[in-house]
């Protein structure tokens, strides 16, 4: 077997050295993306009436750049609501040929981190199959790491995520992406597959990690993949009930994680508790609708996003041209392409994808840290910011304080959320930081404002001003998993929402106050 993992890791390796010299062009690859996905949707229902034939031929035949403004001119941009509501809750309802060709069989429910109502994202044949290439491509990127053992390739892969035991309705099945995408992993990756499949069917988030720990010693684990938060709570789960110091006792092998969902720095320093030796982390942008960039090279500023497989992007600037005072997108925004963006802005994202996704917001904000490569971080969400007064906080800010702050404290913080509120006939910002460390609310106070001053100018400014105060409640990491918990948004994609706005907050202050955390 050592044979196999030694000609494996050979082959990634070439394959990677080939991949390094051949240089992108971001603009090609996403013309030519756009062009695939107007040829085969051009006969749906929504094809045929934005004149996707039309603008098809301008990709063949026009000038360089008419496809593009041919394509802004015909399709409108949508949000959630308005394309559920005018073309997908029919998809869901049975009928084909509506956005994409043929008959929907899966979707993904998704509800962000903050709305309460599921959204149902459809996930054609063509987008499982493109998350595969992708997921594909992604193993294959760790041929550029030097270090790598050859018998990594041979060990387990730990994903996890929602069940695979997905919900049948009518005309379709439904359930978490991450379970969607588990009940579709290709043969010849099961023999490598953990949890297995009968673990991984288990809708209870509670029993699932019971069975994964109890399992746990059996398997020799060399990458996990999931959202921070939830890897994190199974390795504590694990370490625990064998009594062992490091989850390196348990799984000797592992040395790569596969990250996603949020930003990982806040988590990092808990994270490392848990290890016996650094891993390599791999930053994932997989969304229910589509895996948009994955980290390519080690030492990488950003994720690299997947210009040629099923995706093509649009930019908005997100500012107050485009959105309003509660993130939401003003009619006929300005959109620009990727050869138009620039490094060091903040953009929101439209989607057109082979899900039948079209000019799509996902409600993700991003910012280019090397265009050449095309490589982002995401910085937050549309309408996770918080700007009562003009201080344009953003969840990228909030992040850094954070993690800075922990640093200086010598604590770990796993999950924090913030509020805007009134106070005094202006604004204040209420921020809930979750540590089991001891931690002195006005020091933690003091220094997270003090923090968000250097990092954000307009802050700093309407810290003199109209915001007239920051207060801060610490509470232990349970209240944050017991309200997911109550919502039923333990584990898979889930995470918890970083700002909070109109009910959400009153609905979480009437949850601390029940279970007697204030």
């Amino acid at each position: 077997m050592a044979i196999v993992g030694s000609l494996l890791k050979r082959g990634i390796r070439i394959g990677n050295i080939v991949a390094s010299r051949k240089k992108i062009n971001p603009f090609k690859q996403q013309k030519k993306t756009l062009s695939k996905l107007l040829a085969k949707a051009r006969y749906t229902e929504f094809g045929e009436k934005y004149g996707f034939e039309d603008v098809l031929s301008s990709t063949l035949f026009g000038k360089p750049y008419d496809f593009y403004e041919k394509y802004k001119k015909s399709v409108p941009v949508y949000d959630y609501n308005k394309i559920y509501n005018e073309w997908w809750q029919r998809t869901l309802k049975g009928q084909k040929n509506i956005c994409w060709p043929g008959r929907v069989k899966y979707f993904a429910l998704s509800s962000g981190t903050s709305e309460a109502a599921s959204k149902y994202i459809p996930v054609t044949k063509a987008m499982s199959k493109a998350m595969q290439k992708t997921s594909i491509r992604q193993i294959l990127s760790l041929g550029r790491y030097e270090d790598l053992p050859d018998n990594l390739y041979e060990k387990g892969f730990l994903m996890l995520g929602g069940s695979t035991n997905l919900s049948a309705r009518d005309n379709h099945f439904e359930g978490d992406l991450s379970g969607i995408n588990a009940s579709q992993i290709p043969f010849w990756f099961k023999p490598y597959y953990k949890p297995g499949e009968k673990i991984a069917a288990e809708k209870d988030w509670a029993v699932k990690l019971n069975e994964i720990t109890l399992a746990a010693k059996d398997w020799d684990i060399g990458f996990i993949v999931g959202v921070p938060a939830w890897i994190q709570l199974l390795m504590e789960k694990i370490i625990a009930h064998y009594n062992v110091k490091t989850i390196h006792d348990i799984w000797p092998s592992l040395q790569v994680f596969g990250h996603g969902g949020v930003s990982f720095e806040p988590y990092r320093k808990g994270f490392e508790k848990l290890l016996a030796h650094p891993l390599i982390y791999i930053d994932t942008y997989l969304a229910s609708e589509g895996f948009i960039a994955y980290q390519t090279r080690p030492g990488a500023p950003g994720m690299q996003l997947v210009l040629d497989n099923g995706i093509f992007f649009e930019f908005v600037p997100f500012n107050e041209k485009n959105f309003d005072s509660d993130g939401g997108l003003v009619e006929n925004p300005e959109t620009l392409m990727i050869h138009e963006v620039e490094e060091g802005k903040e953009y929101a994202l439209l989607l057109s994808t082979c899900s039948g996704a079209w000019r799509y917001l996902i409600g993700d904000t991003v910012k280019f840290v090397d265009k050449a490569k095309a490589e982002i971080v995401i910085t937050g969400r549309t309408k996770h910011f918080l700007s009562l007064c003009g201080e344009h906080l953003s969840v990228d800010n909030m992040n850094k304080a954070i993690d800075l702050v922990s640093d200086e404290m010598g604590i770990t913080v796993k999950e924090f959320t913030v509020a805007g509120v009134s106070h005094e006939s202006l604004f204040a910002h209420h921020w809930y930081v979750g540590t089991d460390d001891p931690a002195n609310a006005d020091d933690l106070k003091t220094k997270i404002d003090n923090r968000l001053k250097e990092l954000n100018d307009d802050y700093a400014v309407e810290r003199n001003h109209a915001l007239k105060d920051i207060f801060v409640t610490i509470l232990p990491n349970d209240a944050f998993y017991g309200w997911m918990a109550s919502k039923g948004k333990m584990g898979g994609q889930h995470k918890f929402p970083r700002v909070l706005k109109k009910n959400v907050i009153s609905d979480w202050e009437s949850f601390l106050k029940d279970k007697q955390y204030v």
